[in-house]
């Protein structure tokens, strides 16, 4: 059975492990096997969109490419709201246009993340990546068709074990992110709240994989 790593920075190609490495057009590897790519809302350039946005529309044709992210919205940053949201509309677009799946970062920005995504009327898969809020929060993005996933927080948090368990399990990803927890204690410590085995886990996320990527883990 194999572990799926949600959204990380770091291809530690191990033998069990599905990882799905966040690329950014800029510092683009070739040699990852599978990847998503996008602008995150800390890296805009204005004076490198068009070229960016370019890129991703190439890449997100290649079957390599499995999502498109990490991209969002951040109300912590400096750079300006309207701008934030004019390239992450332009992502969620092409994410629309070539039905892929969008790995999301989202910061102090729910509201606005929940009315563009029904403005535009986007129905791909939307994975809010590194959840750690609250038990109402997730469950209006539930409602609103949004998929969770749960890394470090999941390990350091204890708070967090309610939220978890409140989400459906055919909602649930797991991620690393950038800890330096490894993804097989995510998962261990997943299994332990769910009072399943880790091998159960597996074939939870394994499901949603299927579900949400149109294809099986064995095939990756």
């Amino acid at each position: 059975m194999l572990f799926f790593n949600l959204h990380t920075h770091s291809f530690t190609n191990q033998s069990t492990v599905i990882e799905l490495v966040n690329q950014y057009p800029w510092e683009f590897n070739e040699i990852l096997p599978v990847y998503s790519i996008g602008i995150h809302p800390w890296y805009i350039n204005e004076q490198r969109l068009t070229a960016d946005l370019a890129f991703i529309k190439i890449k997100l044709q290649d079957t390599n490419c499995l999502a498109l992210g990490e991209c969002g919205l951040d109300k912590k940053i400096d750079i300006a709201m309207p701008i934030q949201e004019d390239v992450f509309e332009k992502q969620l677009l092409l994410a629309q246009e070539y039905n892929k799946p969008v790995v999301l970062h989202c910061v102090a920005a729910y509201d606005e993340l929940i009315a563009i995504k029904n403005r535009l009327k986007i129905t791909v898969p939307i994975i809010i990546h590194g959840f750690s809020k609250s038990e109402q929060l997730a469950k209006q993005l539930i409602n609103n068709d949004f998929y969770l996933s749960f890394g470090k927080h999941l390990l350091r948090n204890p708070g967090l074990e309610k939220v978890f368990l409140s989400v459906p399990n055919d909602r649930i990803f797991l991620e690393t992110d950038t800890s330096t927890e490894n993804i097989q204690e995510v998962y261990a410590m997943a299994a332990k709240y769910y009072s399943c085995t880790i091998e159960e886990m597996q074939q939870l996320t394994s499901n949603n994989f299927e579900l949400v990527f149109k294809t099986s883990l064995s095939r990756i």
